[in-house]
C-alpha cells in the first residue's frame, strides 16, 4: 500500500479500536515520490489556491523554494514570499520572534501558507495557519524529524518550549530527490528522533499502568513498526542511500500521524524528549547555537535507557519490567554513530552540570508520568 492508502487503513483501525481513546480521522495526502514538487501548481489549481505564501529560511531557499516559487508563478499563482530571519545564535527558532514576523508577514488575501524547510519552520507556520485561518501545506527538506504532520507546535515561548494546539498540513509533497539530498547530519538527527521512540513507547506504557493516562494500541504499533523499520534499514541510512532516507522518511510520517489520530505526543515523546527539550531551553539561555532536535533526542534516549536500566535492579514495581527490554545504551550509541550523529554529550557542547540539572529537572515540562518522573519525584522523596 502507499502511504494514503496506509493512512485510510490506519484511520480504519482506530475506528475500529476498543481501547476507549478518543480517535481522530486523519485527513492527511502525502505525495512521496521523485519530483513532488513539481506536482504543487496542480495541487494549487485543484484547489482555486491562486494567491500563497512560501515560507523558508536562508537554507531552504536555494534548495527548494525559489524552484517552488518560479514554478508557481510562471502558472499564473500569486506569491507571497518570506524568509524567516535567524535568532542571534544564527538559526531560526520557532519563538515569539519567528511568530510575529510570519503573522505580519502574511497578507490577508493569502489562501494557503507553504512550509519549505524542515521542523522548525513547518512549527512556525503551523501556528500561523491555526491563528489566520489559513491552509497549511508541507514540503519537508530532510528527513530530520517527525514533527511534520503534527497538529502541536513546539514553540519556545517566554524561554520556555511548549507545544500549543495548531493544525496539521493539508498535503505533505515529500519529493525524494530533495530530501535525499540533505546534509547527513539532518539524516542522523531524523534517526535520533526515531531512536527516541524506545525510551517513549516504554514511557507510554508506564504512563498507562501507574498514571491511569489513555494507551492506544493502534498508535502503539503504529510507531513501534515506524522504529523497527528504521532499525532494519539502519546500514541504508548510514550509507545516506536514497532507499534508506526514504525509509526513514517514512517511518517518520508514519511516527508522525501516530500522534495524529490519538491527538497527543505520548508514543513518540517521553522523558527523552523531555530532557531534550531542558537542554534546548539552557543553551538558549546561554546564546548557544541550536542543537537539531534528533541529535539532541538520540543523546538523551541513549543515557536515559541507562538509567531506566538501572532502575529495573533497584525497584520491585512490575510496570518497569518495560524497561528491561530496550537495547543496551551501548547499542543505541553505536547505532547513532553509525548513522553520522553525535553519540555523546559532550559532542553536543553539553556539560555534565547541564546533563544533571535536565535529568533532576525535566519531568516537570510535561504533565506525563513517566519513569523520569518516578526517579524524581518518588525515588528521591525516600
Amino acid at each position: 500500500m502507499n502511504m494514503n492508502e496506509r493512512i485510510a487503513d490506519w484511520n480504519r483501525r482506530a475506528q475500529e479500536c476498543d481501547c476507549g481513546h478518543e480517535h481522530r480521522a486523519v485527513d492527511i495526502q502525502v505525495v512521496m515520490e521523485h519530483g513532488a514538487i513539481r506536482k504543487v501548481p496542480d495541487y494549487l489549481s485543484r484547489k482555486s489556491y491562486h494567491h500563497v505564501t512560501v515560507v523558508y529560511d536562508a537554507n531552504t531557499g536555494p534548495i527548494a523554494a525559489f524552484g517552488v516559487v518560479r514554478s508557481l508563478r510562471a502558472a499564473g499563482n500569486r506569491v507571497d514570499e518570506i524568509c524567516l530571519r535567524p535568532a542571534a545564535a544564527g538559526d531560526v527558532i520557532a519563538d515569539e520572534a519567528a511568530i510575529v514576523q510570519l503573522l505580519l508577514g502574511v497578507q490577508q488575501g493569502s489562501q494557503a501558507i507553504i512550509a519549505i524547510g524542515s521542523g522548525t519552520i513547518h512549527d512556525v507556520v503551523r501556528i500561523v495557519c491555526a491563528k489566520m485561518n489559513k491552509s497549511f501545506l508541507s514540503i519537508p527538506t530532510a528527513a530530520s524529524v517527525d514533527g511534520f504532520t503534527s497538529a502541536g507546535a513546539p514553540l519556545i515561548v517566554n524561554g520556555v518550549k511548549q507545544t500549543f494546539q495548531a493544525v496539521p498540513p493539508e498535503i505533505i509533497f515529500a519529493d525524494i530527490d530533495v530530501f535525499a539530498s540533505a546534509p547527513q547530519e539532518m539524516t542522523a538527527a531524523g534517526f535520533g528522533d526515531m531512536l527516541g521512540k524506545f525510551t517513549s513507547l516504554a514511557d507510554w506504557e508506564v504512563s498507562r499502568d501507574l498514571g491511569g493516562e489513555p494507551f492506544c494500541p493502534v498508535a502503539y504499533r503504529m510507531t513501534k513498526e515506524a522504529l523497527d523499520a528504521c532499525i532494519d534499514q539502519v546500514d541504508a541510512i548510514a550509507e545516506g542511500s536514497q532507499e534508506g532516507v526514504t525509509a526513514l522518511m517514512d517511518a517518520l510520517i508514519m511516527s508522525g500521524i501516530s500522534m495524529l489520530i490519538i491527538d497527543h505526543s505520548r508514543p513518540a515523546s517521553g522523558g527523552e524528549h523531555h530532557v531534550s527539550h531542558r537542554w534546548e531551553m539552557e543553551l538558549m539561555e546561554l546564546g548557544r547555537k541550536p542543537i537539531l532536535h534528533g541529535a539532541k533526542v538520540g543523546v538523551a534516549c541513549a543515557l536515559l535507557t541507562g538509567k531506566y536500566k538501572e532502575l529495573v535492579r533497584t525497584t520491585n514495581e512490575r510496570a518497569f519490567q518495560v524497561y528491561h527490554s530496550l537495547p543496551e545504551q551501548e547499542q543505541l550509541s553505536a547505532w547513532l554513530g553509525q548513522v553520522g550523529g553525535p553519540t555523546t554529550t559532550e559532542e553536543l557542547g553539553i556539560s555534565p552540570e547541564m546533563v544533571e540539572r535536565a535529568f533532576a529537572t525535566a519531568h516537570t515540562l510535561r504533565d506525563r508520568y513517566t519513569g523520569l518522573k518516578y526517579m524524581n519525584e518518588v525515588l528521591c522523596s525516600k
